[in-house]
């Protein structure tokens, strides 16, 4: 949906706002983060003995095979040289392949906003579902939140925030619905991943399984979480129904609506407007298609992070060209795309080059020993629940989903298929410990510039949302233990 050329700018500018805000800060931030922990890593090994543990044909651990050594520190060359030697570690193809998949994810997703493509789809969709009362809100919900779950789209989709906004206050909402039904869809969307290749992608690679293994439980997930969401805002619009000053922006919306143009859909049913919906139209059906050939054929299932790459390179060059005024506008578009993820695959790197000075040093595997032995004794539903306490608090510091992966997970997931976890369960603990607190945190700069677009403190954003966020922890806490206890 568009409303006019005055919208357009402000959703223009609020974009480009959006980016700049989470560019630098984010990585200066989580870079000296993960800077620090590789020097930590690099001191250890002047503390902690070496050791080995003997594994099986699948590399499994052996944990009566563990063998101590004596303490031999590591050198500080090699430690500032580990970002760099990653990429010739036994771990640069999957590193390597990685940071190609972002790359190519983030110039395609930047080519899709550039060309107008997620605008002209999403807002042709909200159109037609104008006419449905409160239950477009549903609708709504389901659109964002899928676009989260199997393409991993978060920030790209907040940019469509003051459009929505606008929308919902024109079917006589309010301001802190449209914030539900777009910034915290899109958000819980990405954190009940089914698909997503920032975080289960990722994480099934790295944990070396396929990305169908645990589908189901995943997508069982997304649909008690889309529930959950939609009764929380069918709550609220009962209650401004009943008494529309209920609403924490009734004042700030009465002065919205009256200066607000009406919005219409002009600009989205030009014959340009027709041509972007039905070539993004098929290019996400085709991505659709491809990620339901990859959860259904085994076969390929374990090629899913190159295929995707590829099918969403061909295909958002293809669909650049059918739409784009200049023959070279696609190319630019994703190569601008891509240097913006730059900064994430330095965090990879350095990420990375944690496990590789473990290694190299020989304490990693004293560092697991001794951390089975500190959960020996306990129930796997202690150790889970300990693990998502421990990603949790690792949010806190590190929004990087990707970093993250690459810094906890090469060391949880032997550990925990060592007391009887599966990968699948660790990719699942992941998954929800990652993405639902990045719209409460007040460091978190996409929640920070979501606010600032609906011109929404953070104290009412805080207010409005506690409740739905301490009961999402509780809900996935009990369904972690489900899973545990179902031998998932």
């Amino acid at each position: 949906m568009k409303a006019n050329n005055s919208l357009h700018s402000e959703t223009k500018n609020e974009s480009n706002k959006l980016s700049a805000n989470i560019g630098l800060h984010s990585f200066i931030t989580v870079v000296c983060i993960l800077v620090g922990l590789l020097f930590l890593t690099g001191f250890l090994s002047y503390v902690i003995p070496q050791g080995s543990f003997l594994r099986d044909g699948s590399g499994a651990i052996l944990l009566e095979s563990f063998t101590k050594g004596n303490v031999q520190g590591i050198s500080i060359f090699r430690v500032l040289t580990a970002p760099i030697r990653v990429f010739f570690s036994e771990d640069a193809l999957t590193i390597i392949m990685i940071s190609v998949f972002l790359l190519v994810m983030s110039g395609v997703f930047h080519l899709i906003e550039k060309t107008g493509g997620t605008k002209i789809v999403i807002g042709r969709l909200m159109h037609r579902l104008a006419d449905k009362g409160a239950p477009v809100v549903c609708l709504c919900v389901l659109v964002f939140m899928l676009f989260g779950s199997f393409f991993g789209m978060f920030e790209e989709l907040v940019t469509l925030l003051p459009l929505i906004i606008l929308f919902m206050l024109s079917l006589g909402m309010d301001t802190m619905t449209g914030l539900g039904a777009c910034l915290l869809a899109a958000c819980f969307g990405f954190s009940a991943a089914i698909t997503n290749p920032f975080s289960v992608g990722l994480a099934a690679e790295v944990a070396g399984v396929s990305i169908q293994s645990g589908m189901w439980l995943r997508i069982v997930f997304f649909g008690i979480i889309y529930f959950t969401l939609c009764c929380f805002l069918m709550l609220h619009l009962k209650r401004i129904e009943r008494d529309p000053k209920l609403s924490p922006t009734y004042e700030s919306d009465l002065l919205r609506k009256q200066n607000a143009p009406a919005v219409t859909n002009e600009e989205l049913h030009t014959a340009r407007g027709d041509k972007i919906f039905k070539v993004f139209t098929v290019f996400f059906s085709a991505q659709g298609l491809i990620l339901v050939l990859i959860a259904s054929i085994r076969a390929i299932s374990g090629l899913a992070i190159p295929i995707l790459a590829a099918s969403f390179l061909i295909g958002g060059i293809i669909a650049g060209l059918l739409i784009a005024e200049r023959k070279r506008d696609p190319f630019i578009y994703i190569a601008r795309g891509a240097v913006s993820m730059l900064p994430a695959v330095v965090m990879i790197a350095i990420a990375s080059s944690i496990k590789l000075v473990m290694t190299e040093s020989g304490i990693m595997d004293t560092i697991m020993y001794h951390l089975i032995r500190l959960l020996d004794g306990k129930s796997r539903f202690v150790t889970i629940l300990l693990v998502y306490l421990l990603i949790l608090i690792l949010q806190i510091f590190i929004g990087s989903s990707s970093a993250k992966i690459m810094l906890v997970l090469p060391i949880i997931v032997p550990i925990c298929a060592s007391i009887g976890i599966s990968p699948s369960l660790v990719i699942l603990v992941y998954c929800m410990a990652d993405g639902f607190t990045d719209v409460i945190m007040p460091t978190n700069p996409v929640l920070l510039v979501g606010l600032s677009m609906a011109n929404v403190s953070y104290g009412k954003w805080f207010k409005w949302t506690w409740k739905l966020q301490l009961f999402v922890l509780g809900l996935t806490a009990l369904i972690l233990l489900f899973a545990t206890g179902i031998g998932y």
